[in-house]
């Protein structure tokens, strides 16, 4: 079973399938590919990318990392990711 963190939504894990399944993607094609609307998978795919799972290619463009391999593959505690983003 994967271990989500109390930060992710359900949706997380669908994005990240997808993302995995078919390459880099951009949120419009997110949905294209019956995952979330792309309003909500551009809110979410920068989290996903501050904590790591995801990469960002290019504006708007979003590629899987290993760490979000590791989560998919259930190998990897998400709870224990740290966001990259400077807290104040």
């Amino acid at each position: 079973m994967r271990q989500e963190a109390e930060w992710m939504v359900p949706s997380d894990d669908k994005i990240l399938e997808l993302v995995r399944e078919y390459g880099n993607l951009t949120p419009t094609a997110i949905e294209d590919l019956d995952g979330p609307s792309a309003g909500h998978a551009r809110n979410r795919c920068p989290v996903l990318a501050e904590y790591g799972l995801l990469d960002r290619i290019s504006r708007g463009l979003y590629g899987i990392t290993e760490e979000g391999e590791a989560y998919l593959n259930e190998e990897l505690d998400a709870s224990e990711l740290e966001s990259t983003e400077d807290t104040e």
